[in-house]
């Protein structure tokens, strides 16, 4: 799977005891907290000593996992996650491959001494670490972690908590497995995963079944006052104020998944999310087909993957909707297409 000598050099650093830090990226969804956490209890088992430094809170309905409890969070514990960074020996650097994605523990992870290893899917990787793991082609980093705790010879260490954690990480990152990184080894992965005895229903219900009255009803608001359907072009959007996020006290987590729900809509093969998060405008783009989300992320400063991506716009929320409307004409041919 991977190249040889990358995995002979992680099997050589963790050959004995060492000081270990997993870090993801800041606001970590599923698959950061997943990979990480399923890598945490991995190495745990191995003898070593390992922290999990998450730079921003992760998401409530993340907080089930094994090990979550315990995870340094940068921004509430700073002095803490900065010196476990600057005191590792190994940092384990899960589902980002650019060091701005840990926010302001970005110089902390520059200037550590520690040997830095890097697992990820996403494209273009910074060539900042000492060893990386990396492809494209998988679902999730949770896949890719799998992977390497396979090929170093570990998979009996995988059990119930760290499969749990492995699954929710790439059970998030295929839209629940209909997404088109919904590989044959996928499926084959979940299916170990599934051997550990793990309780699928149950992570499902943890992860998307476990919101706020307030958020339940600001997501009924969203789809009646804030639905904008393009049929033209094949596009559906929400734009959402921060007035809007204050009046139904919405936190981060609390937008997860609501982009989905343009692709609901038939005859629709793109949905965006646009919101004023007051520091800046965050935007989300998923597709359908063969429409490339990552393409026109990149006109808002970000990227991703083919039908899944994020951006941001330090424009007004009215100018970042201008933008986007003007953009969508450009991409009108690519938007025109059927699927069957």
């Amino acid at each position: 799977m991977f190249e040889k000598k990358s995995i002979q050099a992680i099997s050589e650093a963790l050959s004995s005891r060492k000081k270990i830090v997993i870090t993801t990226h800041a606001r970590p969804d599923g698959d950061a907290m997943g990979s990480s956490l399923g890598l945490y209890n991995v190495l745990l088992k191995l003898g070593h000593e390992v922290t999990v430094v998450i730079p921003t809170p992760f998401d409530h309905f993340l907080g089930w996992m094994h090990g979550a409890d315990l995870a340094l969070v940068g921004s509430h514990r700073i002095k803490k996650a900065r010196k476990a960074v600057m005191d590792a020996e190994i940092i384990f650097c899960l589902d980002f491959g650019a060091t701005q994605r840990v926010d302001t523990l970005e110089k902390y992870l520059i200037n550590s001494p520690a040997l830095k290893i890097m697992i990820d899917h996403h494209i273009d990787p910074e060539p900042w670490p000492h060893i990386l793991v990396h492809s494209t082609r998988a679902s999730s980093t949770c896949e890719l972690v799998f992977k390497v705790v396979v090929d170093l010879g570990w998979r009996h260490l995988i059990g119930k908590n760290e499969a749990s954690c492995l699954y929710t990480g790439i059970m998030t990152d295929t839209g629940s497995f209909r997404f088109s990184n919904t590989t044959p080894e996928v499926h084959r992965i979940v299916a170990e995963l599934l051997e550990e005895g793990i309780d699928v229903g149950r992570i499902h219900n943890l992860v998307f079944d476990n919101f706020s009255e307030q958020r339940t009803r600001f997501i009924g608001y969203v789809l009646y006052q804030k639905l904008n359907v393009l049929p033209e072009l094949h596009t559906s959007y929400f734009t959402i104020t921060q007035d809007e996020l204050l009046q139904f006290n919405i936190r981060g987590g609390d937008t997860e998944g609501l982009v989905n729900y343009n692709l609901s809509i038939r005859g629709i093969n793109f949905g965006v999310l646009i919101i004023d998060r007051g520091d800046k405008v965050k935007l989300s783009f998923r597709s359908i087909g063969s429409f490339p989300c990552n393409e026109f992320a990149a006109h808002f400063n970000g990227g991703g993957h083919h039908n899944a991506s994020g951006g941001f716009s330090l424009d007004s929320l009215e100018e970042t909707e201008k933008k986007f409307l003007s953009l969508l004409e450009q991409y009108k041919d690519k938007l025109s297409y059927q699927d069957i």
